[in-house]
């Protein structure tokens, strides 16, 4: 996925109410952006920290601007790390059609947002002739606590835990389902669940596993000019 205008640098001044930050912007002017993320970002909203923003010429933006990037130090220097929950379906439907994730190779074209369960929407259908429908949840991971180890989530997520439960029914109903965690972070070389910050959705994962869906994640390779999923990174049980 590439990012369709350059990427302008920013100084975070402040993220609050969950979807808005006050930025620096060279020349010192301030402004609001955009921020495509409900999550708590620890570590990742600290004031002072340098910040990448793309810019919508849509007349109808409110706020033009869209918080994409953010430089942080896991301990080996500062490194980008992609914020933007928007973005994990578009790079999987890029890896889908580029049949870049070996699970997941062998199907027609995916179909989106297709309803399921109990007022759900999975992220991606994939259906064969001669196999099971495979239905694919995507989780976007941009927390990192200790160098190398992604984890998910930073805060609690009840339409988390709710979408395993719904994959496990899928299989129950002798569907295939994934869940899939898509790293923002190209340094991560593991990927864990962060079980201290949501219990309820460490059980639901247990749950999840044990009537047999399948649990895989992929870390992504960022620059300023596009993200793509990159490599598979083992989960922690």
């Amino acid at each position: 996925m590439r990012f369709p205008v350059p990427l302008v640098p920013a100084t975070l001044v402040r993220r609050y109410k969950r979807f808005l930050a006050d930025v620096t912007m060279p020349g010192d002017e301030q402004l609001t952006a955009h921020v495509a993320n409900p999550g708590a970002m620890i570590g990742l909203a600290t004031p002072g920290a340098r910040v990448w923003l793309s810019k919508s010429d849509s007349p109808s933006r409110k706020l033009p601007y869209s918080w994409e990037l953010v430089e942080a130090n896991f301990g080996d220097g500062p490194e980008l790390v992609g914020v933007n929950t928007g973005h994990p379906n578009t790079l999987v439907a890029e890896a889908l059609a580029a049949q870049t994730i070996p699970e997941l190779r062998g199907y027609g074209p995916a179909r989106r947002e297709v309803k399921y369960g109990t007022n759900s929407r999975v992220d991606f259908l994939l259906e064969a002739d001669g196999r099971p429908p495979c239905y694919v949840e995507i989780k976007n991971v941009h927390l990192m606590r200790k160098p190398g180890l992604a984890e998910f989530p930073d805060s609690v997520t009840a339409r988390g835990a709710k979408h395993l439960d719904e994959l496990g029914n899928m299989v129950a109903a002798g569907a295939r389902a994934v869940m899939l965690y898509v790293v923002q972070i190209g340094s991560s070389g593991r990927f864990a669940l962060a079980r201290d910050i949501d219990p309820a959705y460490g059980a639901a994962f247990e749950r999840a596993r044990s009537r047999g869906v399948e649990a895989i994640a992929w870390k992504c390779s960022i620059s300023r000019e596009a993200i793509e999923i990159a490599a598979p990174v083992p989960i922690e049980d």
